[in-house]
């Protein structure tokens, strides 16, 4: 590793080390001790530039987070594939209880992206099979790759239905599922109406 960035994340573990770890009262040793207890769970791309902890600034024990490309929740299958994003679903639904749940886009996706433009090429073992999941209809006329990034959300959305599990809390009101979407550019946040069916400001 780089020698400068050797110090710039040691640097940030001192920083993190004096936060969260000093003293008797420190949140880690909290933690340890009570073991986590979030309550929100959020599905967020694999992306650098889009960190859930970092845009809602949460401390460590708040988010329960499940990271991958084009933060995509697949349907329900319980053949004998490995289910990654499925898993941690289960966990974090049946095992820690969250009561609520955030699937959150943003713009500039580069794995909408290529699903829209299909230009994976031969190395793509598992990106191409994985993005198809929300391929829905791709073929809409002045559709940017952000209009997809979006209907990919609702697809997510859809696909949740599929699980028994978080079907079930829906109806019995346990668990809220919210779709958001963030634009890195301005740095805002967007949220889906139901009732308007469509992404509005954040308030």
């Amino acid at each position: 590793m780089h020698h400068s960035l050797l110090d710039k994340y040691m640097k940030g573990y001192q920083t993190f080390r004096e936060k969260y770890v000093s003293g008797n009262t420190s949140l880690m040793s909290a933690l340890s001790a009570n073991g986590q207890r979030p309550t929100t769970m959020v599905i967020g791309c694999s992306d650098s530039r889009v960190d859930p902890s970092v845009i809602l600034q949460c401390d460590p024990g708040e988010l329960f987070v499940i990271r991958n490309v084009a933060n995509i929740i697949p349907p329900f299958e319980s053949n004998g594939g490995y289910h990654g994003t499925s898993a941690a679903l289960e966990f974090g639904i049946n095992y820690l209880n969250i009561k609520e749940m955030i699937i959150l886009g943003h713009s500039q996706c580069g794995g909408i992206h290529a699903l829209v433009s299909k230009q994976l090429n031969d190395q793509s073992d598992f990106i191409e099979k994985w993005v198809s999941i929300v391929n829905g209809d791709i073929d809409k006329e002045n559709w940017s790759v952000d209009d997809y990034a979006k209907q990919a959300l609702i697809c997510s959305y859809q696909n949740c239905l599929t699980f028994p599990w978080i079907s079930d809390r829906l109806k019995k009101n346990l668990l809220t599922i919210h779709q958001w979407y963030f634009d890195i550019h301005h740095g805002e946040l967007f949220i889906y109406d139901e009732e308007k069916k469509l992404f509005r400001t954040f308030e």
